[in-house]
């Protein structure tokens, strides 16, 4: 068995594009701290909007492969060598927007048993054996159904694992505390004539934006901000990057967050808000 780092952290996505948005300033800092950071992505995002003209031609199986190029190099820029998709490429295909008749598709990620799915990435679990495990919450920070399904597949393998021999000790979802966001766009408004875009989202477009006693851990990934535009900047089908904005097909800025923030959920809870998704955890052997 390979030896593993000291710390390992695992990320569960819905498709590629998602990690770097949410957690790309988090998973930069680990990885360059040299810790151990699995990505596991759940499908290739084959029914995403394409934002440039000229990859306009691309979609479903195509465009999932281009996205898979993508994330290859999304991944480079943040330092990260173990990222896998769910049951390998092509398992679960992207379930489209939600009420959309895509989600009847019999192979999309919404269909798929959860238990089954499930079972794949608890395979993963016992694997790395992650002390940390970072999600969406229920709704999947914005209701899409393959972040819902994302949600439901990591909390359950969080279980099969468990009962099996490895029990995660910290659980997070992904959050924004609802000050940040509002200062954010208040910045952006200000800003908005000299940037490249035409108009700004609203704080109600962010995924995961919460009040703030909500938020257990904000990650300081400041000095990693380049590093996490360049890999929002490798998802070209799906965003168009202008530090510290960004703008994903329906062209209206959001800011583009660099401490990134987290709910505890599974764990013991500190007192006061963590710096660290790793506090509290005694590390070691990873047996």
């Amino acid at each position: 068995m390979t030896e593993l780092p000291d710390r390992r952290l695992l990320l569960v996505h819905a498709h590629p594009d998602d990690e770097s948005i949410n957690n790309g300033a988090t998973m930069a800092r680990y990885a360059a701290e040299g810790v151990h950071v699995t990505l596991v992505t759940c499908t290739l995002g084959e029914r995403g909007e394409v934002i440039p003209p000229e990859l306009g031609h691309l979609n479903g199986a195509a465009l999932g492969g281009h996205r898979l190029g993508e994330l290859t190099d999304a991944m480079r820029a943040l330092g990260i060598t173990d990222f896998r998709l769910l049951g390998g490429a092509g398992r679960y295909c992207d379930s489209g927007m939600m009420g959309l008749a895509d989600n009847d598709d019999p192979g999309c990620f919404w269909q798929a048993d959860v238990d089954q799915a499930a079972g794949l990435l608890a395979e993963v679990v016992r694997e790395v054996r992650p002390q940390v495990l970072v999600t969406y919450d229920d709704n999947g920070g914005y209701g899409h159904p393959d972040h819902i399904q994302a949600h439901r597949v990591a909390m359950r393998a969080a279980d099969l694992a468990a009962s099996s021999g490895w029990e995660i000790p910290k659980v997070y979802w992904n959050r924004v505390p609802r000050s940040v966001a509002e200062a954010s766009f208040k910045r952006l408004h200000d800003d908005l004539p000299g940037l490249p875009f035409a108009a700004a989202a609203t704080v109600d477009d962010v995924p995961g934006v919460v009040p703030d006693e909500r938020i257990t851990t904000a990650i300081d990934g400041t000095t990693h901000a380049a590093a996490k535009a360049a890999a929002m900047r490798a998802h070209a089908t799906q965003i168009t990057v202008a530090e510290p904005y960004f703008v994903l097909s329906n062209e209206l800025a959001q800011p583009l967050f660099t401490t990134e923030y987290y709910e505890l959920v599974r764990g013991e809870r500190s007192e006061t808000r963590e710096s660290d998704l790793f506090a509290g955890i005694t590390v070691g052997d990873a047996s």
